[in-house]
């Protein structure tokens, strides 16, 4: 195992410096939780099992009996947590020598850095392999499909029918189509945007489309309506973790829908190995992200 030793940091060692930078930097609020909604976790996995709903109700003809309906299970979603884990090993000898406080800080706070800055990535990696048919849910399609399946027969989508950019014009089309959404059963059901979510690339582009009064870029004098009706009443949060610099999400407010289980939260821990007297220093974390009910998201990749 590499050990951080006299050798690696021979500067350390003599009075005389000033700075030691470059293990830590400022970091971005939790951006994770803009968009999934923690539960804690007791068990080795937890499923989100769907049900279906019943259809509309039939005339009853006077005189005769009732029609009934039947539920069935539909589509069950697994969340199987993954342990992630990493640290350090400092030799005695470093670790006595060494002339400064600040880098025995500076590696703990590194290694918090780190573990933070993972748990970001996992988390954004949903919506970065959303439109990737290798990462399927509990339907058995990606996340953002013009396909999904229902589980009492026929398909639904949470993307454009043809792919787009970010526009006024991708916006208004996304929450019509949004407005749209049906459930298992085909009934229409109130699910509403709440928040656009975009990668820094588009922050400049958001801020045109959403924050003008007037509709922007253009000579008419036509109010913006995605601001005058307030469409999107949790606003714009930019996600330092998206790698496509195209592709944008909106978030509804569809219950159940974007989901992180916390099994253990972060564990810090050191300890000293008896045979060479390095001391070593780990946390470990395990945790899962998912989506449990795709309605929860709607999607374009850009075109």
């Amino acid at each position: 195992m590499p050990a951080i030793s006299t050798g690696n940091f021979g500067k350390l060692l003599w009075p005389g410096v000033n700075t030691i930078y470059g293990a830590e930097y400022k970091k971005y609020g939790m951006e994770y939780k803009q968009i999934f909604t923690t539960s804690p976790s007791t068990k080795k996995f937890e499923e989100d099992v769907g049900v279906t709903s019943f259809g509309l109700t039939p005339v009853k003809a006077e005189g005769s009996g009732v029609s009934y309906d039947t539920q069935k299970q539909a589509f069950v979603t697994r969340y199987t947590h993954v342990t992630y884990g990493l640290g350090f090993i400092v030799t005695r000898e470093m670790y006595d020598d060494n002339q400064y406080e600040q880098p025995v800080l500076n590696r703990a706070s590194a290694l918090a850095f780190s573990v933070y800055t993972t748990r970001e990535t996992v988390a954004a990696n949903i919506l970065n392999r959303g439109f990737n048919d290798s990462y399927v849910y509990g339907d058995g399609v990606e996340l953002f499909s013009s396909a999904h399946p229902n589980a009492s027969g026929g398909t639904w989508r949470n993307e454009l029918t043809t792919s787009a950019d970010l526009s006024e014009a991708s916006l208004e089309q996304a929450c019509i189509d949004i407005s749209k959404l049906t459930n298992d059963r085909g009934l229409t059901i109130a699910v509403k945007p709440m928040k656009l979510h975009i990668p820094a690339d588009l922050d400049f582009e958001a801020g045109r489309i959403l924050k003008s009064q007037l509709q922007s870029g253009g000579a008419n004098n036509d109010i913006n309506v995605l601001r005058a009706t307030g469409k999107f009443p949790g606003g714009v949060h930019v996600n330092h973790y998206f790698t496509d610099t195209k592709a944008w999400f909106i978030g509804t407010d569809c219950p159940t829908g974007m989901r992180h289980f916390e099994r253990w939260t972060d564990r810090f821990s050191q300890d000293n190995d008896f045979d060479t007297d390095n001391a070593k220093f780990k946390t470990v974390a395990r945790y899962s992200f998912g989506a449990t009910d795709p309605r929860a998201m709607f999607a374009s990749e850009g075109s």
